[in-house]
């Protein structure tokens, strides 16, 4: 078999051309690092101590800070993911309660796990189109009130689709208890920066957030910040833990770059975000009259789905014709030379950002006007899976789709405890009624359908079986065909 090469693979890529409705958020554009190789260094006289910062780089944090009006801001060069594994551990102690919602990413689910911690889940709203909603602020004052041991809350927001949840009521629900709010931010450190997009949770109360800057702005894949709002988690916490997660080696490109889309933001945001504004509006209003597809709009979303949405995500549903979501991304992908972020059973995610051009918007537009017309020539307009007989109207397929997939599990042993009980791989057929002994996921986005110690239940096995039609790339299975799956050995 001939040997393929990483370097020689994103080379070829790159001369593609293809163009990137995906993160980071710098669209590849070159406006920020030259060579990479004369720059990388190390821990060296005059650049400082990430962990320790005294010079050049508590300054890069302190306009950070000044930029999001934070108490104090940290970069991070290991992702959000060690963000929200250091926040949750500087809260909490081993054997502490949470509060959490459901669709969190995976790294929330290790923090558990790691510090055997006790949750409560919040379950988010699901939309007839099959979209993930907002958690409502109802469910959290009851959780509260039902679980008076909660040491911290933990809630997404916006989500990867762009859905926002009213972190202000939250936060002062929150905040009664005397307990603090962890935002996952990571889709969203461009807000705040323009009023046409809903406000950011660094504005809204929350105590930490952290978002990830190579998702929606121009900085380098990994870079993600972690800013610190109040002082109901301690700050000296929050530092050991960054300590403990994040390298002890950070690569200066990745500061760099973190640094560079700070200065990029101070002089240039209102420029930037103007023109993100104008290209979206005028997409939104070209696509209005497609047929077939339809591109969702926060008027799709009552104010108990979605508190509030933010329109650089793209979010194009196929749930009324024959064509699931990975069909579409892979005609864009083919046909049009277009990358979307990703697809599910019944929508496609496209990401946008400032980076992003008017004639990328235009094509984007042209593409999807030719594919709805061709899904009318082509018979693509029959409605999906006529079969399946729905006694609400309003409960879509794609619906039905995400609560098999996303509905509540019976949780029998906590996530940590299951990791480590014995376990055996069977295959799916026969695992109805068994206790997973795995984290199961699509990925993108990483938000666990299934986790160690749940019961899997005939929704989720029907669910999975769907996403295996579709071509979905599913996490945690096994198998040539991911028809296989550990479970706990009674």
């Amino acid at each position: 078999m001939k040997q393929e090469y990483l370097d020689a693979k994103l080379e070829r890529y790159r001369q593609k051309e293809i163009y990137p409705f995906h993160m980071p958020g710098h669209k590849r554009k070159e406006h920020a690092l030259m060579d990479p190789y004369s720059m990388d260094i190390t821990e060296i006289e005059g650049f400082d101590n990430l962990h320790e910062p005294e010079g050049i780089l508590l300054e890069g944090k302190e306009r950070l800070a000044e930029l999001y009006g934070a108490k104090e801001s940290f970069f991070l060069v290991n992702g959000s993911t060690c963000g929200l594994l250091a926040a949750i551990s500087a809260a909490t102690r081993r054997g502490d309660t949470i509060l959490m919602a459901r669709n969190c990413h995976k790294a929330v689910y290790h923090a558990v796990e790691l510090s055997e911690l006790k949750t409560e889940y919040l379950y988010p709203s699901i939309t007839k189109e099959g979209i993930q909603g907002s958690i409502h602020p109802k469910d959290v004052e009851e959780a509260l009130k039902r679980h008076p041991k909660i040491k911290a809350v933990i809630l997404t927001s916006p989500t990867y689709d762009g859905v926002l949840s009213d972190i202000r009521t939250i936060a002062g629900m929150v905040h009664e208890k005397n307990i603090p709010l962890i935002v996952d931010e990571a889709h969203g450190a461009h807000l705040g920066f323009s009023e046409s997009f809903p406000a950011s949770a660094v504005s809204e109360g929350a105590d930490v957030v952290i978002q990830s800057f190579h998702k929606t702005l121009p900085s380098l894949t990994q870079t993600a910040v972690l800013h610190r709002m109040s002082e109901r988690i301690a700050p000296e916490r929050i530092r050991k833990y960054l300590s403990v997660y994040q390298t002890s080696s950070p690569s200066y490109l990745l500061m760099a770059s973190i640094d560079r889309c700070v200065r990029i933001l101070q002089s240039r945001s209102e420029r930037y975000f103007a023109d993100l504004e104008e290209n979206l509006t005028t997409f939104y209003r070209k696509v209005q009259d497609l047929k077939h597809l339809k591109v969702l709009t926060e008027e799709d979303f009552s104010k108990e789905e979605g508190y509030a949405f933010d329109p650089t995500k793209i979010l194009i549903y196929t749930g009324d014709t024959d064509m699931t979501g990975k069909e579409l991304m892979d005609i864009l992908r083919k046909d049009w030379d277009m990358e979307l972020e990703m697809a599910s059973g019944y929508y496609a995610l496209a990401l946008t950002g400032i980076m992003d051009t008017e004639d990328g918007f235009f094509s984007l537009s042209e593409a999807l006007h030719t594919i709805d017309e061709q899904m009318k020539k082509t018979g693509k307009d029959v409605a999906v899976e006529e079969s399946i007989k729905i006694e609400d109207e309003n409960e879509h397929v794609s619906y039905l789709f995400m609560q098999e997939l996303y509905g509540k599990k019976e949780v029998v042993y906590p996530v940590w405890e299951a990791e480590d009980i014995r376990k055996m791989e069977i295959s799916l057929e026969s695992a109805l009624g068994k206790i997973s002994a795995v984290t199961v996921s699509l990925y993108p986005p990483g938000i666990p359908l299934l986790l160690p110690g749940e019961r899997i239940e005939n929704g989720f096995l029907e669910g999975i079986a769907k996403c295996r039609e579709s071509g979905l790339h599913i996490s945690g299975l096994s198998g040539t065909s991911n028809e296989r799956i550990e479970v706990v050995i009674p």
